[in-house]
């Protein structure tokens, strides 16, 4: 009984039922694992095919071949055509004032007067002296003539005296005093001539300190040496005043019908400025006129310390608008030595490749180019390498471009934007 109890305790086999269920399961599982993989890899390919076949819409401009002068804007300051600081050639007071600072002058007029009557003096004690050598000239002179009369007189008594000693009428020791007599008269008048060239050298020289003293008494009146006007003044009327440029400026000038407009041109545009380069002058504090000038001289020699050429531009101001001293910009008209390719800022491309950009193609693919910028004025790029003009380039490239991907152009197709329109 018990042996048969023990064997009434085992289960009875599983039937196939749970194992069909299982393999369902993994059957299941492995099948909708496989399609999510398909699933993936077709949305992958897909994917790749759209971005293969993939047509970009793309805004493009023409590349501009200029041979239009370089603008080229420049701060500057304005100066005076002329300056002149006038000092007393005359020591002596003020004795007159005809001019303040801000006085419009012409060349000529009398700026100051000055008392001088020590030089008034000296002039007439000069001249005085001049009238003393010549009456010394005309005693020089009287002396000649009576040593001439002397001469005449020794040569008469040598005569006779040497043809009553030849007859034996005088002594030979009476002739030879008369033949001595000669020479020293003939000595005299060398004196008394070599006395007339001594007076008249004197009068000379003293006529020559009149000259000088009038040419002083005539800086009395101080003259106004260009057209312009007064900027300084610092005397006064009774200020003593010196000769010889001793102290300060009796008064400046400047001449401002014609400013001078300095400016530093840099090292890339220098070699194209040259007398006759046009130039347009603004100051700020004006802004509704511009004035025209143009360039007249340059340093010719760039400055080491800041690879500058010193520039002057000279601006007609007629009408005194302008002043010395003025903050003002200079736009330079600088000649371009060939045309050059201008492109929008925009189109250029910076990446480890170097500087690019897109040129789309009669055949509509994008093709980049290598580019070199010459100069960069903000809004456009002249380049001097990699284009030669009138492309089709692309702006604002999208990040995804290839090189030969088809593209689709916004605008004209056959032209594209002006590159000035892009610019904007």
């Amino acid at each position: 009984m018990k042996a048969h109890g023990e064997a009434s305790d085992i289960p009875p086999p599983p039937g196939k039922a749970p194992f069909l269920m299982v393999g369902l399961v993994a059957a299941g599982l492995l099948g909708w694992g496989g399609y999510g993989h398909w699933k993936q890899d077709a949305a992958a390919a897909e994917t790749q095919r759209k971005a293969k076949e993939f047509v970009p819409r793309v805004r493009v401009a023409v590349a501009e071949l200029s041979a239009k002068p370089i603008e080229l804007t420049l701060p500057g300051d304005t100066q005076a055509f002329a300056r002149a600081a006038i000092f007393a050639r005359a020591t002596g007071y003020i004795a007159e004032r005809r001019v303040d600072i801000g006085a419009r002058v012409r060349a000529g007029d009398v700026l100051l007067r000055i008392a001088a009557p020590e030089l008034d003096q000296q002039l007439a004690q000069a001249e005085a002296q001049v009238g003393q050598n010549q009456a010394q000239l005309l005693q020089a002179r009287a002396q000649v003539d009576q040593a001439r009369a002397n001469v005449n007189l020794a040569n008469l008594t040598n005569n006779r005296t040497s043809t009553l000693a030849t007859q034996g009428w005088a002594s030979r020791q009476n002739a030879d005093n008369s033949q001595a007599g000669v020479l020293s008269q003939g000595a005299t008048l060398a004196a008394a001539e070599a006395g007339v060239k001594v007076a008249e050298a004197n009068i000379r020289a003293q006529e020559a300190t009149v000259d000088r003293l009038k040419a002083l008494t005539g800086f009395k009146d101080v003259i106004a040496p260009f057209d312009g006007v007064v900027t300084t003044r610092s005397v006064d009327v009774g200020d003593l005043v010196k000769a010889d440029g001793a102290g300060t400026a009796l008064l400046a000038m400047d001449r401002d019908d014609i400013l001078r407009v300095s400016v530093n041109v840099p090292q890339n545009a220098a070699i194209g400025v040259k007398p006759g380069v046009a130039a347009a002058v603004r100051v700020p504090q004006i802004p509704d006129r511009t004035f025209s000038g143009r360039v007249e001289r340059s340093s010719v020699a760039l400055l080491s310390a800041s690879r500058t050429l010193t520039t002057q531009v000279d601006v007609p101001n007629p009408e005194g608008t302008l002043r010395a001293g003025l903050y003002v910009y200079v736009t330079l008209q600088i000649p371009r030595p060939e045309p050059a390719v201008i492109i929008p800022a925009e189109s250029l491309v910076f990446n480890q490749r170097g500087t690019q950009v897109a040129v789309v193609g009669d055949d509509n693919r994008a093709v980049w180019r290598l580019v070199h910028v010459r100069r960069d004025f903000g809004q456009t790029i002249e380049i001097d390498q990699g284009l030669a003009g009138r492309e089709r380039i692309v702006l604002s490239p999208p990040a995804d471009l290839r090189d030969g991907q088809p593209v689709e152009r916004e605008g004209d197709p056959a032209e594209g934007k002006p590159v000035q329109a892009a610019a904007r």
